[in-house]
């Protein structure tokens, strides 16, 4: 459960294409759907051989941009993520191909760039005794280069895993978090003392906030000898073990200042325009939500000091940004996070603005009926805003309690980047048909005028597309539930199509108009391969209202559930649908749908369905969202079993009759991989036909080897295949 997890995001993370052909003439789309099979259909190979934009940064002058991508790395068995620099004059063009480089920050004269990256350094591929390092004890360090020409270098050869940064105003120093380190001492201290064990809780440590010479670091990284002489010196100075007499533990970068210390892991990192003051959002260390105190947002001076708690609520502040006179920071807080002026609830997105001098919370765009996503200031201070309404996220300008909707393409934008000191915007747009590109306009006020600096997947162009258009029905209880309807190439407005319904995360989530192309966002390759897909944004979605999004709790699956089967039945009655040829799917939530629904109903031929709990109170002790968990179930499972247990599949599964393919990863913690265990030996027990895969190493985004999401794709396909051929 918890936040959506889309790759694409997501994100977590389809709505309506670029182009809009209203009231077609049957002899029109007759011709369309006649000419779209003379293109091949897409492969699964061609389809998970993606590229996928995952962060796009405008330069402070507006002429430059920077493209963070992720593709599958076959042969090594990895995602790799690159940056790509792009200008007018020269184009696209690689700018680094090292590693995992993500999250590129330009400097504010826009000369260089700052990014995280785990590339090896000498000395990291082998532990101190000389064994292999595994790839799990790979280093995240900040990397900076120019953007003129040259190598990157590292800020800091420490093993220190990074965990924010941010550029100073002036750009001469960047401030980063870090979990404290401990001296030599104290690490052969632990380990004598407590070998393997691990402390649950005790041992977890907080962060420190360092702030570096920028320039004084690529002095240091660039006099580093070549790795043999490296190697003689380490070996030179582990014998003599000389005694550190600086005040700064000797673990940490030589000149590094500690700025502040929090119990707390540091989650950004915003310093004031004026560089006098840095703000940053702490989270719990050890990454579990169980109750919403540790998210908040705390000032420090930019030299240190006394560090001051801002915020005191419910609810967890992101995308923290000051506005360009320094009297606020903006924020948000994101779906299905909480509400910073009232008790927790999982309620949309939401803007707010904070006086860092008082601490008082304004929020804005509150007129806005759908999701806020993401936003961004302006230079003259203006606000602009990702909102989710609907199958479509447009942009709109945000002004006190108003939000305005601006002039858009249809689909779905992400990833506002506004120039520092000109007048640009750098914005990503997709539809169910088109890959996300990277889009820059002149004019940030008209995103409707934008003009593509990326031209990635161009192989979805020359293959059959599919069809699609939104559906609405009544549900049981009579209030209207909206989802996407996806048709095989050429099939539009067919009838008695075989359908597979498949079922988004979140759940504060929702499926539309905007482009998906992997392992867990497939409907097109569905449609490819003849299956009508039907896409329902149940109860508890975002983009339809908060009152829609709260009618979720407590009735945390058979809510949704009815508004799902209401679906089904409607595109039965409406002859879209062979009632004889149905199959059902999720991931995460979407999981827990499926396992949910295959006890309510023998009617779909086959489910595929991964990381969905099948009960709730071990779920609930088990996975990292447990404070989500009980605000959704009315407490926690002490204060409410009754419905612990009456919105749980696996007291149901005696009526289970659905053969059923379920995966998931074996370190998940988001959903128990104990569910998938437990629900492996129900089916089991019943002599359900099904089968369980298993991906090692693998959390909740199964995000560590790309032949996981390509096994899990190709067998769900063949499972349904196997009970409803064509």
């Amino acid at each position: 459960m918890g936040d959506a997890i889309r790759r694409n995001y997501s994100a977590y993370m389809g709505l309506q294409p670029l182009w809009k052909i209203i009231g077609l003439s049957a002899c029109l789309a007759c011709s369309i759907s006649r000419a779209q099979p003379t293109k091949p259909r897409i492969t699964l190979d061609e389809y998970l051989n993606t590229t996928d934009i995952k962060d796009a940064r405008l330069s402070p002058d507006g002429k430059a941009a920077v493209i963070a991508t992720e593709v599958s790395d076959w042969k090594h068995s990895e995602y790799r993520q690159d940056l790509w620099y792009w200008t007018a004059g020269t184009g696209l063009r690689p700018l680094t191909h090292g590693g995992s480089e993500e999250n590129p920050q330009w400097s504010p004269d826009g000369k260089w760039l700052a990014f995280d990256s785990d590339r090896p350094l000498s000395g990291d591929d082998t532990d101190e005794d000389g064994e292999p390092a595994s790839t799990s004890e790979k280093t995240s360090r900040v990397w900076v280069i120019p953007v003129s020409g040259g190598e990157a270098v590292p800020l800091y050869t420490e093993k220190l895993e990074v965990h924010s940064f941010a550029w100073s105003p002036d750009g001469a120093s960047l401030y980063f978090s870090v979990t404290a380190p401990l001296t030599p001492e104290q690490e052969e201290e632990q380990k004598a003392q407590w070998k393997d064990v691990i402390r649950w809780r005790e041992q977890d440590r907080g962060d420190v906030l360092l702030k570096v010479n920028v320039a004084q670091a690529i002095e240091r990284a660039l006099s580093v000898p070549p790795p043999e002489k490296a190697e003689e010196e380490k070996g030179r100075k582990s014998k003599e073990k000389k005694k550190e007499t600086d005040k700064e533990p000797p673990s940490l970068p030589p000149g590094a200042r500690t700025i502040a210390q929090s119990p707390l892991w540091i989650g950004e990192v915003a310093p004031s325009p004026d560089g006098k003051t840095v703000a940053f959002t702490t989270e719990p260390v050890h990454k579990r939500m169980e109750r919403p105190q540790p998210y908040e947002v705390y000032l420090v001076g930019s030299d240190g000091g006394e560090i001051r708690q801002i915020t005191h609520n419910n609810a967890v502040e992101s995308k923290l940004q000051w506005s360009p006179d320094g009297h606020w920071i903006h924020l948000m807080v994101q779906a299905g996070f909480g509400s910073l002026d009232a008790k927790y609830r999982d309620v949309q997105g939401r803007l707010y603005r904070l006086d860092p001098a008082t601490g008082n919370v304004e929020r804005l765009g509150g007129s806005f009926e759908g999701s806020f996503d993401d936003f961004v200031l302006l230079p003259d201070g203006r606000e602009l805003a990702l909102g989710l309404k609907g199958t479509e996220k447009q942009i709109y300008s945000v002004e006190g309690g108003n939000a305005t909707k601006l002039p858009g393409l249809a689909g779905h934008y992400t990833g506002l980047s506004a120039a520092r000191n000109a007048n640009a915007l750098l914005v990503r747009h997709s539809t169910i048909l088109e890959p996300e590109q990277a889009f820059l306009a002149a004019d940030p006020l008209r995103p409707s005028e934008v003009k593509p600096i990326t031209d990635f997947n161009p192989i979805f162009a020359q293959r059959a597309q599919p069809e699609w258009q939104t559906y609405s029905w009544k549900s049981d209880d009579g209030h209207t539930v909206e989802g996407v309807l996806i048709f095989p190439p050429g099939k539009k407005n067919a009838r008695h199509l075989r359908m597979l319904t498949l079922i988004h995360g979140g759940p504060a989530d929702a499926d539309g108009d905007f482009f998906g192309a992997d392992w867990y966002d497939w409907a097109t390759l569905a449609a490819a391969n003849d299956w009508l897909v039907f896409r329902p944004n149940y109860t508890g979605s975002a983009g339809y209202g908060d009152d829609f999004m709260l009618g979720i709790s407590p009735h945390l699956v058979s809510r949704p559930g009815r508004d799902i089967l209401a679906g089904v039945d409607a595109l039965v009655k409406d002859g879209y649908a062979d009632p004889d040829h149905l199959a059902i799917g999720g991931y995460s939530y979407g999981g827990y749908m499926t396992n949910w629904l295959i006890t309510q109903t023998t009617r779909f031929r086959s489910a595929v369905t991964g990381a969905g709990a099948v009960e709730h109170a071990a779920n609930w002790g088990n996975d990292d969202g447990t404070w989500d968990d009980a605000w959704y179930l009315g407490g926690q499972p002490w204060q409410n079993p009754d419905l612990y247990q009456s919105e749980a599949a696996l007291f149901r599964f005696d009526k289970v009759k659905t053969p059923t393919h379920l995966v998931q990863g074996d370190a998940d913690v988001r959903v128990s991989y104990l569910e998938g265990v437990t629900m492996e030996r129900a089916l089991d027990q019943l002599g359900v036909p099904h089968t369980f895969l298993v991906f090692p190493g693998e959390d909740h985004s199964l995000g560590k080897n790309p032949w996981h999401g390509y096994i899990k794709l190709r067998e769900e396909l063949k499972w349904l295949e196997k009970y409803d051929g064509r």
